[in-house]
C-alpha cells in the first residue's frame, strides 16, 4: 500500500516495505524516525498528526470497564431510539470511578435538568462514537 500522492501522480511506489497506519488518524503511514542496524525505527504517528499536535483516540474509562449506554434513561424513564440521546454521568463526581454501580445512563433533557441544579453527579468527558 502506498500514499495517495504517490499513487494519483503514477509514481512507482516500495511495496516491500510496508509501514503500519498512524493509530490516531488511521489513515496515513507513520513517519520513520530513524534507521539502526538494518532496521526502519517508526514514529508513533504520522508526520501530519505530529505537526498538528493530535493524540491518539481517546477511550472513555466506563467503556475500557464494559459499561455500554442503556437506551432507557435512569432518571425519568425516558426510551431512546439512538445512543447519542443517551449520556453517561457519575454519581459519586469521580471520573476515575468506574464501578458500574456509580454510572448511570441520562437522556438529554435530565441532563441539561442535572446541570442545571446543584448535583454531585458528572458527566463523562468523553462520549463513544458507537
Amino acid at each position: 500500500m502506498g500514499c495517495l500522492r504517490c499513487l494519483s501522480k503514477g509514481l512507482p511506489i516500495n511495496t516491500s516495505m510496508q509501514r503500519p497506519l498512524c493509530p490516531t488518524c488511521r489513515g496515513n503511514p507513520v513517519a520513520i524516525n530513524y534507521y539502526s542496524k538494518g532496521k526502519v525505527r517508526y514514529r508513533k504517528q504520522c508526520s501530519g498528526c505530529a505537526r498538528q499536535g493530535k493524540k491518539g483516540r481517546q477511550v472513555a474509562g466506563w467503556l475500557r470497564a464494559g459499561y455500554k449506554k442503556k437506551l432507557v434513561c435512569e432518571h425519568c424513564g425516558f426510551k431512546a431510539k439512538h445512543k447519542q440521546q443517551m449520556f453517561v454521568f457519575y454519581v459519586d463526581g469521580n471520573l476515575k470511578n468506574n464501578n458500574w454501580i456509580n454510572l448511570k445512563s441520562i437522556c438529554a433533557n435530565c441532563r441539561i435538568e442535572i446541570h442545571q441544579t446543584k448535583n454531585t453527579w458528572t458527566e463523562s468527558s468523553i462520549d463513544d462514537d458507537k
